[in-house]
């Protein structure tokens, strides 16, 4: 995923991201990000279910 960024450069986005949101938020963040991976996989799944239904 994250092939292009070397180790510098993970660190300066780290950096980035701590400023922003602080470190207390980053817990919630990380929480709202896999639940909106674990959604976006099922409403691919259910699209494609019905795809193959259609057929």
């Amino acid at each position: 995923m994250f092939a292009f960024l070397d180790g510098p450069e993970l660190i300066i986005v780290a950096v980035i991201v701590l400023v922003l949101f602080g470190g207390s938020q980053l817990p919630k963040l990380a929480k709202n990000l896999g639940q909106a991976q674990k959604e976006f996989k099922k409403g691919l799944a259910d699209g494609q279910a019905d795809d193959t239904d259609k057929k």
